[in-house]
């Protein structure tokens, strides 16, 4: 009997000491009024653009608030690229194309003067603005054996590269018609 004596006792002082510490937070209330500040220019004239962030040049950017120039639209990339790449690869089937990650793959083309050989690309664009180096191009080649299988070959160097110059010419060409309307 003692102890669910001493117990209510103790649940009586804490239950106490929390309404003292409740009526006592309920002081008198003063509005906080903040110093002026002496800095020759006030916070609305901060160019925040121009500032180094933890996020980078400018800072964090959400919903594309700020379009960077020669994009050509609202694509995850350059419209005049993505527009190119898809012009100058026509004449190959298209398996997928993302306009948003700038991913463009091709299925197997087989050339009619070639019937052994067949191509496949893979075309990346890799940046919202028009440059030379905004896109890639993986070239893949396969040559048929005697059993009709097919083997994986090699292709020259210079193959993506002439892609990727006739995707940039392309690209050059739609930018220079958007900008003569």
């Amino acid at each position: 009997m003692k102890n669910k004596y001493r117990i209510f006792g103790l649940k009586k002082i804490f239950v106490a000491a929390f309404s003292v510490g409740l009526l006592s937070a309920c002081g008198q209330y003063e509005e906080y009024k903040p110093e002026p500040t002496t800095q020759d220019s006030p916070l609305e004239d901060v160019d925040y653009s121009k500032r180094d962030t933890i996020f980078g040049k400018g800072g964090l950017t959400i919903f594309g608030d700020r379009t960077p120039e020669n994009t050509g639209g609202a694509l995850g990339v350059n419209s005049y690229l993505w527009r190119a790449s898809l012009d100058t690869i026509s004449f190959m089937p298209v398996n997928s194309a993302d306009p948003f990650g700038g991913v463009i793959i091709t299925d197997w083309h087989t050339p009619t003067e070639a019937p052994s050989e067949r191509f496949k690309l893979n075309v990346y664009i890799l940046d919202r603005a028009l440059r030379a180096d905004g896109v890639r191009v993986a070239v893949f080649r396969q040559i048929q054996d005697r059993t009709g299988n097919w083997k994986d070959a090699a292709v020259p160097g210079e193959t993506g590269t002439k892609i990727e110059d006739a995707i940039l010419i392309r690209a050059r060409q739609l930018r220079n018609q958007s900008v003569k309307k």
